[in-house]
């Protein structure tokens, strides 16, 4: 009982790692108009406070995937969340009290894109060092959820602290850094590794050796992955500029409606993770299924502009990537051994958040041409990875036995 009673604590610490990291940027996206208007910014400008923390992330990601590999998980989470909490400090004091609040805002979302890289990236490899076979995937399931549910309620509360004041949301940051370190210092206990690190020069050999066997299929994954964050942001970020300027919706209604697609996608990821296990060919399914549903949405969004509708056929997208991310998660964070995971899950993260990164400006780019254009190439991405993952990953036949005997898809899945 009392190790059940631990092993959930555990879960729940490891899942408020990616929720505080989700918070990053969601709980901003109510915000960015009424930033724009306060601070007297352009469209590119306001889409640069999402880009800033996002491009820092991916940067820093590899890095912090090397060092969690070479010491420990905890010891890059712990710092990570403190620099995290610090960032948004030093935001919610520009705009309280500096002059050129704007560019000091940046600096805060650079602090927080560098905190950033050493929390969910990093928890996912945790997950893989402390869970093995079926419950693998099913804690990866619940940190994607986790992920998805920080998107559902981010907006809703970016929108009720923007009534305090449209900065408050950076005052909030420190808070749930703090609730979230004091759950990962108590409740996960990592094991001790009786090996000393290998030295760079053979670890980064060892990462050679990794993509020249695995390259084909990481590479799709990592394009997925990418593009499912890509598509969520933009939309969004398109949805938070129609809702103010063609339906006048603004408040705590408008982090709501926000919410309907993102609690979509945290339902479905949740399902899906729970259920998936190990069944390799069952996840390759789900991924190609999950990509054509997203391709039919985004096509089908042209002919929709009232809002219900609308929303009902952007759903259909959401549950698609509700049906991805946990397959791809599992993919990665089972390919790889122990002593190299943090790298490759990091280097995974670090292309999701360029996908976070490149969403709002160029979905701005795109409704500024047009925005039939705009969901038709949209589309045409996400027909592109369902392509690529159709060729690229091959999974094996494996007998009952042996699915038993091994803790790590790298050793089941076939590629080209």
């Amino acid at each position: 009982m009392s190790k059940q009673k631990h092993t959930g604590l555990t879960i729940l610490a490891i899942s408020s790692i990616p929720l505080i990291l989700v918070l990053g940027n969601s709980m901003l996206i109510p915000v960015l108009p009424k930033m724009k208007s306060e601070l007297g910014i352009s469209q590119f400008q306001v889409s640069l406070v999402i880009s800033a923390f996002s491009i820092a992330a991916a940067i820093s990601i590899p890095v912090l995937g090397y060092l969690s590999d070479r010491f420990s998980r905890k010891a890059i989470i712990i710092p990570a969340l403190i620099l995290y909490g610090s960032g948004g400090l030093l935001a919610g004091a520009a705009s309280a009290w500096f002059d050129n609040a704007y560019t000091w805002i940046l600096a805060g979302r650079i602090m927080q894109g560098m905190g950033a890289a050493g929390t969910a990236p990093i928890a996912m490899a945790l997950t893989g060092d402390l869970f093995k076979g079926g419950q693998q995937s099913k804690v990866l399931g619940l940190v994607e959820a986790s992920n998805g549910f920080g998107k559902v309620i981010s907006p809703i509360i970016g929108s009720l602290l923007a009534l305090i004041f449209w900065y408050a949301a950076f005052f909030a940051f420190p808070i749930f850094c703090f609730m979230s370190l004091l759950l990962t210092i108590i409740f996960i206990k990592e094991k001790k590794t009786k090996k000393e690190p290998p030295p760079v020069g053979k670890y980064v050999k060892g990462l050679v050796s990794v993509f020249k066997t695995e390259g084909r299929w990481l590479f799709a994954a990592y394009i997925t992955g990418a593009t499912c964050l890509f598509t969520l942001f933009g939309i969004l970020f398109y949805i938070s500029d129609i809702l103010e300027k063609d339906h006048q919706i603004d408040g705590v209604m408008k982090g709501l409606i926000l919410a309907i697609p993102l609690l979509v996608m945290t339902t479905t990821s949740y399902i899906t993770g729970s259920k998936i296990g190990k069944k390799m060919k069952l996840m390759k399914t789900l991924i190609i299924i999950g990509l054509l549903l997203m391709t039919t949405s985004f096509a089908s969004l042209i002919f929709f502009k009232k809002l219900v509708a609308f929303f009902a056929v952007l759903s259909v997208s959401s549950i698609g990537t509700g049906l991805v991310l946990p397959c791809i998660n599992s993919f990665i964070t089972g390919s790889v051994p122990t002593d190299r995971r943090g790298f490759v899950t990091s280097l995974y993260g670090s292309v999701r958040f360029l996908g976070v990164a490149i969403g709002p400006p160029v979905f701005g780019s795109l409704m500024a041409w047009s925005r039939s254009g705009m969901f038709l190439v949209t589309a045409g991405l996400t027909l592109f990875c369902a392509l690529l993952c159709m060729i690229l990953i091959h999974v094996a036949k494996t007998k009952p036995a042996e699915d038993k005997e091994s803790d790590s898809l790298f050793e089941k899945l076939q590629f080209t």
